[in-house]
């Protein structure tokens, strides 16, 4: 009998909240490891987390982990340097690179087992103050030399370590904002030098990085880029023109910052399938799904329930496509999650600070478990197994 994806995430936060009785069991079977999402995980998906080398992970002991790095390592296969290797860390002066952060996200990534996905190499946000206030003064012959050589420097460190880069981030503005959707030609400060032919520079960054490290997969990624929505219209004509011009596009990478104020866009599948049709890989790459909390700064149950659908429904979406590679939380637990320094809203990861697995985490692991019956690839959502 066939089960809805939805009938799952149903049962799985209801034995979520359950009271579970304690039950003798035979020593044998009581010392079989945990389950995790890393060990349920089909072996064509890489379930992964970010995580902020430069916080909580220099000076990594692997003999004597805290618990932070301990769940980082036995839940994902996959890392994202969260902040590391963006330009205001990595990139901080014209002629000096700290590649600390990110070394310390490698070196815990190897003892691990785990992947890295590289993010990111071409963004308008979180730039050092040299490149900001550059901005409008380069010349586009100025501006191709400076990121070629930051795009070569940092993919050619670790060619060969790291298997999916977010190239380009965030290059196509919101129709919110002023000129609606279109290339940021005005806030990126390199496509606002090289504004008589913005994609022409795109496609070079893809180039450059592609000759760094011709192993890694190199996507496009960007928020509000679940659905097909103008945005992601003007994402998909990108990714043909830049085909088309020969550039080494690989992946569309949809961050998933969610929101329990807005719905969730069910053609997030659809989207997915289209960009794939492309002969793209298709990626999760920034999951949370934040909520406006009450006085007491605590969700309702409804919010909870709520929460663990909409990160079903973006694993569903992921498993449904066979060219969906990854797919990675924003960090695991709220402590160290971006969102309320950001938004008036919270409670957005799969754990809370103190470690509790949320019934987000549990729909996520029946989810995986469902999808993976001990062979590759994955069974997609919905089917008979």
């Amino acid at each position: 009998m066939s089960h809805s994806p939805q009938m799952k995430r149903a049962a799985a936060v209801a034995a979520a909240a359950a009271t579970v009785l304690a039950l003798t069991v035979p020593a044998a079977q009581a010392a079989r490891p945990e389950p995790t999402l890393r060990s349920e995980s089909p072996r064509d998906l890489e379930i992964g987390s970010a995580v902020w080398g430069q916080n909580e992970l220099l000076g990594y002991d692997r003999k004597h982990p805290n618990e932070f790095q301990k769940i980082l390592g036995d839940e994902f296969g996959s890392l994202t340097p969260e902040n590391d290797m963006k330009w205001a860390e990595i990139h901080p002066e014209p002629d000096v690179y700290d590649f600390s952060g990110a070394d310390a996200v490698m070196a815990f990534a190897r003892a691990n087992g785990q992947e890295v996905r590289g993010h990111t190499l071409l963004w308008h946000s979180q730039n050092p103050a040299w490149v900001t206030e550059a901005a409008g003064t380069w010349t586009c012959d100025e501006a191709r030399d400076v990121l070629e050589d930051h795009v070569r420097t940092v993919v050619g460190r670790y060619a060969g370590e790291v298997y999916e880069w977010d190239v380009i981030n965030e290059v196509v503005q919101d129709d919110w904002d002023a000129g609606g959707v279109r290339l940021r030609t005005e806030a990126n400060p390199f496509l606002k030098a090289c504004a008589d032919d913005p994609v022409g520079l795109l496609g070079d960054v893809f180039r450059w990085a592609h000759e760094a490290d011709p192993d890694a997969l190199l996507f496009m990624n960007d928020y509000n880029a679940e659905g097909i929505n103008a945005k992601t219209d003007a994402y998909y004509a990108l990714a043909k023109q830049l085909l088309a011009d020969g550039a080494p596009l690989q992946g569309f990478g949809a961050q998933s910052h969610l929101s329990l104020q807005y719905g969730f866009d069910d053609s997030m599948q659809a989207n997915f399938e289209r960009f794939a049709d492309l002969g793209l890989k298709v990626a999760v790459t920034e999951a949370d799904v934040r909520m406006p909390l009450g006085d007491d700064g605590e969700p309702t149950a409804e919010q909870v329930a709520l929460q663990a659908d909409r990160y079903g429904r973006l694993l569903d979406a992921c498993l449904a496509v066979s060219a969906c590679t990854s797919f990675t939380v924003w960090g695991f637990d709220d402590e160290r999650s971006w969102v309320p320094g950001v938004f008036p809203e919270g409670y957005a990861t799969i754990m809370t600070g103190d470690f509790e697995k949320k019934p987000a985490y549990d729909v996520l692991l029946a989810g995986l478990r469902d999808a993976t019956p001990g062979r590759s690839p994955r069974t997609p959502p919905g089917l008979n197994r």
